[in-house]
C-alpha cells in the first residue's frame, strides 16, 4: 500500500480538485485526477490483461458474475417511506405495480436516532424523512399484502438496525416466511455516521459490538441477509470527492473485518454477506472507473491482507444511489436528465441494485409521478440503452483503464494516511477534515465558475420551474402519536419491563444483544424502549470537537 505525498498541498491534489484560474485550460475531475485531452495506448500501465481478469472472477475489475446484466438485471430498488405506515405501503405497492423489483425502506429521523414517536425531541419530525417505525404493529402495516418471502428490502438504518431487522424478522414469521428465506440488507455502517451524517446514538465501541452481533445472528439465523451495507453514499453527499468516497468506504470496511475477526469469526463466514453502497455523480467516465477500481481494490484487501479463500468473499456486492447533492431547485425537470447519466454510469460500472432519484427531492420527497419517471428510467436503461447488452462496456478504452487506474493508486495512498493514524475509529477527526476540505473546493468551484451547473451558475433563467411537491399530511403525526399511545396502553407492561432489564444485564456482559432485543420487541417493547435500556448501559455519544 502507497504512502500518503510529503507535501501537504500535493496530498490534497491528490483527493480533491485544485482551484485554478479562468484561463487556466487544465480539466480536473473533483477528485483532482487531470483529464487530458486525448489518451492513446502508452496511458495505460503494462500489465492491463492481469488487472482485469476475466468477469465473475477476481479480481473483479470487470464485475462479479461472468454474464452480468445479461444473465440477469440489476435490482430496482427504489428508496421510499414516508408520513405513516399506511402511507408507505401504498407507496411500496405502487412501485412493485410499476415494475419495481426491490424495496428500499427510508426511516423518519425519530427511528434513526432510536426514539419513539411520542419523544419530546421528536415533535414535528414524525414521518417527515421516512416512515415511522415504533413498535412491530408499525412494521407489519408497511408489509400488509406483500408477502416477504417474495421481496428483498434494503434498510437505511444504522445506530437501530438490529431493532429494524428483528421486527422485519418477527413480522416474517407472522406472515410464516421462515428466517432462512427473508432476504434484504440493513445498513448498519455507524462509523460513516460519525464522520459525516451525525445518525448516531452510542459510542464507537458498542457501536461495533452490535454491528458484529448483527453479522454473527444472521449467519446463525437469516443466512441470506446482508448484514451491514458500508456506505460511501452519504459521506459523498457529505462533500467528499470520488477517491475520498473509495478510500473512507474501504477503510470503514477494514475496520469492521478486524471487529468480526476478533469476535472469532472466520473471514469466509461472513465476508459473502457484506454489501457495499455508493454513489453516483455527474461525471460519468469517473464513475465508471470508480466503481472498477473499487471491485479490484476490495478484491485485494479480501485476499491478501485478510486470507480468504472464497471467491464470494472476494467480491464487493454494491448498491448506488443517484446523487442526491447534484439535484437542483432552479430548474428541476433539469434533473432528469442528470439522474439518466448517473443511473447510466451506474450500470456501466456494474452496479448490483440502483436507485435513481426523482427529480424534486431537492424540494421535497418525491411525488408518485416523479417516483414513477425515476423508476422508469432505470427500465428505459435496462431494455432500450444497450448498456445491459455486453459486460464491463468500456473495457479497454485508454481513457477509462487510465483513470481506473489513477483512482486506484490515489485511494491506496489515501486509505495508507488512515492506516498510519490506526485505522478507521481512530482517523475519524483526520477524515471529517477532509471532507470538509472537499466540500469548501466544491464551493468555490461553483462559486467562481469552474464548474458549470446548468440552470444555477450558468443557462439561469429568470422565473423558477413550478413543480407540484409532495406534502405529508401535518395529521400523519398525531395520528401515528395515537397508534403508539393505544399500543403501549393494550400490552403487558410488566412483560415488557421485564424483558428490557434482561436486556440491559446483557449489555452490561458480553453476549450477543440480538437475542434479548429480538425478546423485548416480541412482548411489544418499542424501538425507542429498546434503545433507551441500551443506553442506561452505553450511554450516548455526544461527538468530538471535529463536528
Amino acid at each position: 500500500m502507497a504512502t500518503t505525498p510529503d507535501s501537504s498541498a500535493e496530498e490534497a491534489h491528490r483527493t480533491i480538485a485544485p482551484l485554478v484560474g479562468p484561463d487556466d485550460e487544465r480539466v480536473f475531475t473533483d477528485s483532482g485526477i487531470e483529464i487530458k485531452a486525448l489518451y492513446e495506448e502508452g496511458d495505460v500501465a503494462p500489465g492491463l490483461e492481469e488487472r482485469l481478469g476475466a468477469p465473475g472472477a477476481p479480481p473483479f475489475t470487470r464485475g462479479i458474475h461472468e454474464g452480468m446484466y445479461r444473465d440477469r438485471l440489476w435490482t430496482m430498488r427504489q428508496y421510499a417511506g414516508f408520513a405513516s405506515p399506511e402511507d408507505t405501503n401504498e407507496r411500496y405497492r405502487y412501485l412493485i405495480e410499476n415494475g419495481s423489483t426491490g424495496l428500499s425502506m427510508a426511516f423518519d429521523l425519530p427511528t434513526q436516532l432510536g426514539r419513539d414517536s411520542d419523544d419530546p425531541l421528536c415533535y414535528g419530525e414524525v414521518g417527515r424523512t421516512g416512515v415511522p417505525i415504533d413498535t412491530i404493529e408499525d412494521m407489519r402495516i408497511c408489509f400488509e399484502g406483500i408477502p416477504l418471502d417474495g421481496v428483498s428490502t434494503s434498510m437505511t438504518i444504522n445506530a437501530p438496525a438490529a431493532c429494524l431487522l428483528l421486527l422485519y424478522e418477527l413480522v416474517g414469521e407472522e406472515q410464516g416466511v421462515p428466517s432462512e428465506k427473508l432476504r434484504g440488507t440493513v445498513q448498519n455502517d455507524v462509523l460513516k455516521e460519525y464522520m459525516a451524517r451525525g445518525n448516531y446514538i452510542f459510542p464507537p465501541a458498542p457501536t461495533m459490538r452490535l454491528t458484529t452481533d448483527i453479522f454473527e445472528y444472521c449467519r446463525e439465523n437469516v443466512p441470506k441477509w446482508n448484514t451491514i451495507s458500508i456506505s460511501g453514499y452519504h459521506i459523498r453527499e457529505k462533500g467528499c470527492s470520488a477517491v475520498q468516497e473509495v478510500a473512507f468506504t474501504l477503510s470503514n470496511a477494514i475496520a469492521y473485518v478486524e471487529a468480526a475477526l476478533e469476535r472469532g469469526l472466520a473471514i469466509d463466514e461472513f465476508a459473502p454477506r457484506l454489501a457495499f453502497f455508493f454513489n453516483c455523480h455527474n461525471n460519468v467516465f469517473q464513475e465508471i472507473a470508480k466503481f472498477r477500481a473499487v471491485r479490484r481494490m476490495w478484491a485485494q484487501i479480501v485476499a491478501e491482507r485478510f486470507g480468504a479463500q472464497n471467491p464470494k468473499s472476494m467480491q464487493i456486492r454494491f448498491h448506488t444511489q443517484t446523487g442526491g447533492v447534484t439535484l437542483q431547485a432552479q430548474q428541476p425537470e433539469v434533473n432528469i436528465v442528470r439522474v439518466a447519466l448517473q443511473g447510466f454510469a451506474a450500470v456501466a460500472g456494474g452496479t448490483q441494485s440502483l436507485h435513481t432519484n426523482g427529480f424534486d427531492e431537492a424540494l421535497a420527497l418525491p411525488t408518485e409521478r416523479s417516483a414513477r419517471i425515476a423508476l422508469r428510467t432505470q427500465q428505459v436503461l435496462a431494455y432500450e440503452s444497450g448498456v445491459a447488452d455486453t459486460v464491463d462496456p468500456f473495457a479497454g478504452s485508454y481513457f477509462i483503464e487510465s483513470l481506473t487506474d489513477e483512482i486506484e493508486a490515489r485511494s491506496w495512498e489515501l486509505m495508507g494516511k488512515v492506516e498510519e493514524l490506526g485505522g478507521s475509529v481512530e482517523a475519524l477527526e483526520f477524515m471529517q477534515r477532509e471532507i470538509e476540505e472537499s466540500a469548501h473546493s466544491y464551493h468555490e468551484r461553483y462559486r467562481s465558475g469552474q464548474d458549470i451547473i446548468v440552470g444555477v451558475n450558468k443557462f439561469v433563467t429568470e422565473q423558477v420551474d413550478d413543480v407540484d411537491i409532495l406534502k405529508v399530511d401535518p395529521e400523519s403525526e398525531q395520528r401515528q402519536l395515537a397508534r403508539l399511545k393505544a399500543f403501549k396502553e393494550r400490552r403487558d407492561q410488566a412483560a415488557v419491563e421485564a424483558r428490557l432489564e434482561s436486556l440491559r444485564d446483557v449489555a452490561r456482559g458480553e453476549g450477543n444483544l440480538l437475542h434479548p432485543i429480538r425478546s423485548a420487541l416480541a412482548a411489544e417493547a418499542s424501538i425507542g424502549e429498546v434503545c433507551g435500556a441500551m443506553r442506561d448501559v452505553f450511554g450516548e455519544y455526544k461527538g468530538g470537537a471535529f463536528f
